[in-house]
């Protein structure tokens, strides 16, 4: 470890402990709302990606329902679906809300085409495979999750990351797996030189930007790897606070 991660590792376990301490009312809160508006758990382990390709469990508040994991399976299949002309039958309803046990909800007509709205903003929004997987207005979404996740709540487990090590509070966002295996190349996986963070350069640079390439996240990553240091880190922090009231279209 280079003399700098080590100061990292020090401030990283310090700002996690303050962290958690300060941020224990808002997060038992949240807890309570999860817990009183749907059925599962608090936490969601998600595996992710970081520094080196080491594979970790990245801990959030819940913000979807339950079964989240096999609608992800499920929006893949609605987008080959489309590919392939299959209609959906307007008295049976949609798979995807059968999976989310709730009736389907306003049917829409797109293409001489009777389908229910969840099923056509996850074919709209799954048509161009990337590298980086994001779905704007997720009906898997809770309302409470849509909550945590604007104000950045859901986020304030990862502290405990944090503190086992898994992450840096300032770094690369950890990638979902199925994300990482398609940066592949010499170019790309440059980004995976640098520690894991709960914040980073990509998230004060465009968030609350309308449009982000991969590209671009990509490009934000590898210069973060390349020169992260004391004083980068310190600029990312000071910067981190008024970005988080800015409206996340990244």
């Amino acid at each position: 470890m280079s003399g700098y991660k080590r100061v990292k590792r020090v401030f990283d376990v310090t700002a996690s402990l303050s962290g958690l301490l300060v941020a224990s009312p808002i997060m038992l809160l949240a807890a309570v709302a999860l817990k009183l508006e749907s059925k599962g758990p608090v936490f969601y382990s998600s595996p992710r990606v970081g520094e080196g390709y080491k594979t970790f469990g990245m801990i959030k508040f819940r913000s979807m329902y339950t079964n989240a994991d096999k609608q992800t399976e499920l929006m893949k299949k609605l987008n080959q679906y489309q590919q392939n002309g299959v209609i959906e039958s307007e008295s049976k309803g949609c798979p995807f809300c059968e999976m989310l046990n709730r009736p389907c909800s306003p049917m829409l007509v797109n293409d001489n085409e009777t389908i229910c709205e969840n099923s056509f903003i996850m074919r709209k929004d799954t048509m161009k495979p990337a590298a980086f997987f994001k779905i704007s207005n997720d009906p898997r979404v809770t309302r409470v999750g849509k909550f945590l996740r604007l104000t950045s709540i859901d986020e304030l487990p990862q502290l405990f990351n944090i503190l086992k090590g898994d992450m840096s509070l300032i770094g690369n966002r950890p990638l979902p797996v199925y994300e990482a295996e398609k940066l592949t190349t010499d170019h790309a996986i440059e980004r995976f030189n640098a520690p894991a963070g709960l914040t980073g350069l990509w998230q004060v640079t465009k968030r609350g930007k309308e449009t982000v390439s991969e590209q671009e996240r990509v490009e934000l990553d590898r210069t973060y790897a390349k020169k992260f240091s004391f004083k980068t880190d310190v600029l990312i922090l000071l910067k981190t606070i008024p970005a988080l009231f800015k409206q996340e279209n990244v």
